[in-house]
């Protein structure tokens, strides 16, 4: 399952998992017939190209931000499927105002809104799929994160949105140890989505201060590629509560952009992951 798969990230990761024979179900709240995104995508043609991709594509309209929804989606899986092998905890608000520049308080409360459809999202997601998740074994949940949990990015609401699921990641791999689940927090770097595409399309967008990030962006779908590669791999579990940097899975797994362009990681110029404690308080 992919949440937020309307569109960007999830929509990408989707369909490369689609690519690998999967079926996979596309969450989001953009729906055929509904109020049309400015951005565009909905669910159901997401599925479409998982389908067109390989897979199978199941569209399942669902606000994150509501938890009986929620409920429902993970009681549909269940019911459908009996097993679920990946969960990508990717849906999550874009506040209007997240890059826009200024002090926290000179924006808008709109911004936390990060920390419900996002931060706490994650969780109940999470918490719902873990029967099944645990019922299949061998099973892999991913929350797509940011440098932005380290350094600052876009102010203090982003900023804890991004270290909270990364906490949270690396807690439940503690919960999970003993049930073959594996929990893991990716860093994405800059990824060339519908909503970033009018900065690559400014004749000075490689002069400016973000050239570099530009330039080294990812895609999508190269996000999906490498956690289909991180569910099969046998060290899966090893990686179990960490926080990863996804262009340095990238390299490891010898997994390039289709033009065989290898994003490079940012770590020496935004920040490096936490390190997760081996001490548990029950």
């Amino acid at each position: 399952m992919v949440t937020g798969a309307s569109r960007g990230v999830g929509k990408g990761i989707a369909i490369a998992l689609g690519a690998s024979g999967a079926t996979v179900y596309v969450t989001g709240r953009s729906q055929e017939g509904g109020k049309k995104h400015p951005l565009g995508g909905t669910v159901q043609a997401t599925a479409a190209e998982v389908s067109a991709a390989g897979g199978r594509g199941i569209a399942v309209t669902c606000d994150h931000a509501d938890d009986e929804q929620v409920r429902q989606l993970f009681e549909r899986v269940g019911d459908e499927q009996g097993r679920l092998d990946i969960l990508v905890n990717n849906a999550t608000a874009v506040p209007r105002e997240l890059a826009k520049s200024g002090a926290f308080w000179e924006k808008s409360l709109d911004l936390v809104r990060i920390l419900d459809v996002g931060q706490r999202s994650h969780y109940v997601a999470s918490y719902f799929a873990a029967p099944i998740l645990v019922g299949t074994g061998g099973a892999l949940i991913v929350f797509t994160s940011s440098y932005g949990g380290r350094c600052y990015m876009h102010g203090p609401a982003y900023g804890a949105g991004k270290a909270g699921v990364d906490k949270m990641a690396m807690d439940m791999a503690v919960d999970f140890r003993d049930h073959d689940v594996a929990a893991m927090s990716l860093w994405l770097g800059f990824v060339r989505t519908e909503r970033n595409e009018p900065l690559f399309q400014h004749p000075d967008a490689m002069k400016g201060p973000y050239g570099k990030f530009l330039a080294n962006a990812e895609s999508p779908e190269l996000i999906g590629r490498v956690i289909e590669a991180l569910h099969r791999d046998e060290k899966r579990m090893e990686r179990s509560g960490r926080v990863l940097i996804l262009a340095e899975l990238a390299q490891e797994y010898g997994i390039s952009e289709a033009d065989g362009r290898q994003p490079k990681s940012n770590r020496d110029s935004l920040a490096a992951p936490p390190e997760r404690s081996s001490v548990v308080v029950r």
